[in-house]
């Protein structure tokens, strides 16, 4: 274990089933952390647990549910002696302008994106501080930094994102737990997610490629590269870093 970024610590990681959370988990054991999986979806969440091996553990968890993140929190600190390290990952981006979005989508969509972001940190802290403290990292997007037609919900569960991680940032700061808190803006992933999205386009195919010229570099990200981000964040080569957002977009944003 010597010489691994994340040896000795403990995580956990929520939408770990599939997708970015999936790849971010990943990212954490091959740098010799252990990580506690965390998703609603129980089959997706437990295969991914045994294909990731000893080092990962999977909970069954509602990220909109405040007792959901009592039990699970515990559960996991009780397992792995202790937490580190919280990535609130889990999200939902349904398509949808301001006039076409229903009252219980924007609902829904908050729900998952901004409240599971706000309960993860404010029951997430406190363990993170019994453990010595450590760092959250906070799943935002590039549509938290600038506007997309389509997704009103979407936008502004992300763009709340960014400035409650700046808030909870500070407060650990002014409280001097020894937490760090940051934000990462992804353009499009090649992530269930996204292909979702496309599937429900009228020329998938098409839509694709449109996603990928819309971006400077030419194409869709991959997980690997937003965790890669994950791990610097969660390392101690990022303790002098908080409060900030880390554009992962390919050069969309700076156009």
């Amino acid at each position: 274990m010597a010489g691994l970024r994340l040896a000795g610590k403990a995580a956990f990681v929520t939408g770990a089933a599939s997708g970015l959370g999936r790849a971010i988990a990943a990212a954490f054991i091959a740098e010799g952390a252990r990580v506690a999986l965390a998703d609603i979806d129980r089959a997706g969440g437990e295969r991914a647990a045994r294909e990731l091996g000893a080092a990962a553990l999977f909970l069954e968890h509602d990220v909109g549910d405040e007792p959901s993140w009592e039990r699970s929190l515990a559960a996991a600190a009780a397992a792995m002696a202790g937490l580190h390290i919280l990535v609130n990952n889990a999200g939902v981006g349904p398509l949808g302008d301001v006039e076409r979005t229903s009252l219980e989508e924007w609902r829904f969509v908050h729900r998952v994106n901004l409240d599971g972001v706000f309960l993860g940190c404010k029951h997430g802290i406190s363990r993170i501080r019994e453990s010595g403290g450590g760092s959250i990292v906070n799943m935002s997007s590039v549509a938290g930094l600038i506007g997309v037609h389509n997704m009103a919900a979407y936008c502004s569960s992300k763009g709340a994102v960014r400035l409650l991680t700046k808030s909870v940032a500070m407060h650990c700061a002014r409280r001097r737990y020894g937490i760090r808190c940051n934000s990462i803006h992804p353009v499009y992933i090649a992530t269930p997610m996204v292909e979702e999205m496309l599937a429900g386009a009228r020329d998938p195919e098409r839509m694709r490629q449109a996603l990928a010229d819309m971006i400077p570099l030419g194409r869709i990200g991959r997980p690997e590269e937003v965790a890669q981000m994950a791990v610097y964040l969660a390392s101690d080569e990022s303790t002098l870093v908080t409060g900030a957002e880390f554009v992962i977009d390919g050069g969309l944003s700076a156009t």
